[in-house]
């Protein structure tokens, strides 16, 4: 999930920075847009770059076929409208005033309510902030506008031996990929899973065709993940389908590992890991977690993996602890080695250990503060346990007892939390430690400084 949402992050970024170009566009030109016309118009430029390609002199020019692969994305483009992503509901109706909203609705998508409004050809996706978050093309110039273009294109590839049109074709290629990567993520965002595993897959397909020849990772990783996440869905209600969807991506998953991409903190090999286990391999999958922690040793994901099979094979643990040896001779002075240790110590149960650990943290790396930050959520943790207990006895010795046990805890949880607020550069971070210390801080606001420093990280937060 991170993945994609980093990578449509990065693609919303890129098209709001066409923003201002497109307001001035606004300013300069008069638009009198109407879809049936401009789809229309499209297909009738398509109809006469086919006809060409008829005629047996100009088939065997590259020209005539790359021109008909850019009638096939002009058609393909005519039916989304005027409209872009990240355009606001305002903007839109002073540039499609003419055009016609047929029938707005609201749909619900991953807790999100947008307002759709369906023109002739597609249907608009609003945020409740009133931006264009997704065009969904519903009645498309062409059944398979893209599949068209780039079958022409491939054409056009065959007969410029000599590279003429190698600028023109490369480009008809890229976007072709870019389109087809549009509709992984819109389909992705509609919960169609394994449509957009396809679309991903078209999108690598046509990166990868001569001449343009690129390895596309992101969309081959995307594709895995995407069906890992449809093999997840299907394995609730059908077991078959659920088989073949992790298949299918694990064999993306290694095809992305084998170009060289691993995903964020190596992710790569914590899915694999994961489907080799849900496919029965248990073996494989320790393999593919060992390797993972090799390369990546502060991935959350794998460790979890490690310490999950550990604990469900009860074989014996120390192998995590031989693996991070390993990755200490390598770097003696990386504190986040101990820190990952001190994770793990900490999900075994071994709280000596692990503030051991994440005090090794602070005495290679003073500046460091996951150090400080795991020891606190330890300790916080640890609090919230015992409070828990507390709440459910009825002996009155033993309940004041855990009372007091669930007061010193937080009262720990304090110190290490602070040091790591004051040290911290990351914005993000510092409101996460602000919470954990606004809490703490409450439980003994009527005691010594507690109540100063409830208000200063209340404060901290906007409260």
């Amino acid at each position: 999930m991170k993945q994609l949402r980093k990578i449509l992050i990065t693609k919303m970024n890129n098209i709001m920075k066409k923003f201002l170009m497109a307001l001035a566009l606004l300013a300069s030109v008069q638009f009198a847009w109407g879809q049936n016309k401009t789809v229309s118009a499209a297909k009738d430029a398509v109809a006469a770059a086919k006809s060409a390609t008829e005629n047996a002199k100009k088939a065997a020019n590259a020209a005539t076929w790359v021109k008909l692969g850019q009638s096939y994305l002009d058609a393909y483009t005519a039916g989304q409208g005027s409209g872009w992503v990240g355009a606001t509901e305002q903007e839109l109706q002073l540039l499609m005033s003419k055009d016609k909203v047929n029938a707005e609705s609201k749909r619900v998508i991953n807790g999100t309510e947008y307002t759709v409004k369906s023109y002739d050809t597609a249907d608009y996706y609003f945020t409740p902030e009133g931006k264009l978050a997704l065009i969904n093309v519903t009645k498309p110039a062409f059944e398979d506008g893209l599949g068209e273009a780039l079958k022409a294109y491939k054409k056009a590839a065959e007969l410029d031996a000599a590279g003429k049109k190698s600028k023109d074709i490369k480009s008809g290629l890229q976007t072709i990929s870019d389109k087809f990567t549009d509709e992984a993520y819109n389909a992705y965002t509609l919960g169609d899973l394994e449509l957009a595993s396809k679309k991903f897959e078209q999108a690598a397909g046509a990166a990868g065709t001569a001449p343009l020849s690129k390895i596309d990772t992101n969309s081959i990783y995307n594709v895995g993940l995407t069906s890992w996440f449809d093999a997840n869905k299907k394995a609730e209600s059908d077991s078959v389908a659920a088989k073949a969807a992790y298949e299918r991506a694990e064999r993306f998953f290694k095809m992305s590992k084998d170009a060289g991409y691993d995903g964020e903190d190596g992710e790569v090999y914590a899915k694999l890991a994961d489907i080799s286990d849900k496919l029965g391999d248990k073996a494989q999958s320790l393999a593919y977690l060992e390797e993972g922690f090799n390369k990546y040793p502060q991935s959350q994901s794998i460790l979890v993996g490690l310490i999950n099979y550990y604990v469900q094979s009860g074989d014996n643990p120390t192998r995590i602890f031989e693996l991070l040896d390993q990755a200490k001779q390598n770097e003696p002075t990386n504190a986040s080695l101990y820190y990952v240790e001190g994770n793990i110590h900490e999900k075994l149960g071994e709280t000596e250990a692990a503030i051991a650990a994440y005090d090794k943290c602070s005495d290679i790396n003073a500046n460091y503060e996951y150090g400080y930050i795991g020891k606190g959520i330890l300790y916080y943790n640890q609090a919230v346990d015992l409070q828990e207990k507390a709440s459910t006895e009825m002996d009155d010795a033993k309940y004041m007892k855990l009372v007091a046990d669930f007061e010193t805890s937080l009262k720990n949880c304090i110190e290490p939390f602070e040091t790591a607020f004051e040290i911290s550069k990351d914005q993000g971070v510092k409101e996460s430690i602000a919470q954990y210390l606004k809490n703490a801080c409450f439980r003994f606001r009527n005691e010594g400084d507690y109540q100063a420093k409830y208000e200063k990280y209340n404060s901290f937060l906007g409260n």
